[in-house]
C-alpha cells in the first residue's frame, strides 16, 4: 500500500490522482509512523523482495476460498454474530514500551475482524455490554452487498436495551 501511496494495486474504484500525489509525501514522513505500521511495512518489504510476491499470492489464493466459505454459511443465514475481539480490552502500553509490546498489543485484536477485511465481507461492531468497566463488542457480519441487514439489526439492539446496564 505504500510504495502505492495508499493506494495498492488493482483495486476498482475511483483513483483521485491529487490524493496520490498528496499521499506520496509519506516517504518524507516516514520516521514519524508509528511501531505498528513500521514492523508490518517492513515486513511485507522484506517478504516482496525476498520472495516476490509468492506469498502475497498465495495469502490471496487463501483468500478466495475464505470468502466461498463466509459466503456459503451467509446463504443460509442473514448475519453472523461474534465477539469483536477474542479477549477483553488489554491496558494500553506504557509510554515507555518496546516496539515489540506495542505491535503484539495492536495484533491482539485483528483475529476476528482482519478476515472480514481480506473477504470484503460487511462488518459492523457494537457495544454490546460492559465487563469490568470495559466495553464489550460484538460483530455483526453479513453477506456481499447486505449492508441493510446488519444496520437493521444493530438498530434493533439498539432500541432493545440499553447496553452500557448488559
Amino acid at each position: 500500500m505504500l510504495l502505492g501511496n495508499g493506494f495498492g494495486a488493482n483495486g476498482k474504484g475511483l483513483y483521485l490522482t491529487s490524493l496520490l500525489d498528496r499521499q506520496a509525501q509519506w516517504r518524507s514522513r516516514a520516521n514519524e509512523f508509528p511501531h505498528t505500521v513500521k514492523v508490518p511495512v517492513l515486513a511485507g518489504y522484506h517478504f516482496l523482495r525476498q520472495y516476490h510476491g509468492r506469498y502475497y499470492a498465495k495469502a490471496q489464493n487463501l483468500n478466495r476460498k475464505l470468502a466461498r466459505s463466509y459466503d456459503t454459511v451467509l446463504d443460509q443465514y442473514d448475519l453472523l454474530l461474534m465477539p469483536t475481539t477474542p479477549m477483553k480490552a488489554t491496558p494500553l502500553p506504557p509510554p515507555d514500551a518496546s516496539p515489540e509490546v506495542y505491535t503484539q498489543r495492536a495484533s491482539e485484536m485483528l483475529p476476528n475482524a482482519a478476515p472480514f477485511d481480506a473477504t470484503g465481507h460487511p462488518a459492523m461492531s457494537i457495544p454490546c455490554g460492559m465487563s469490568e468497566g470495559l466495553p464489550v463488542g460484538m460483530m455483526l457480519v453479513g453477506g456481499h452487498f447486505r449492508e441493510d441487514r446488519i444496520y437493521q439489526a444493530a438498530a434493533g439492539f439498539e432500541s432493545a436495551a440499553a447496553w452500557k446496564s448488559l
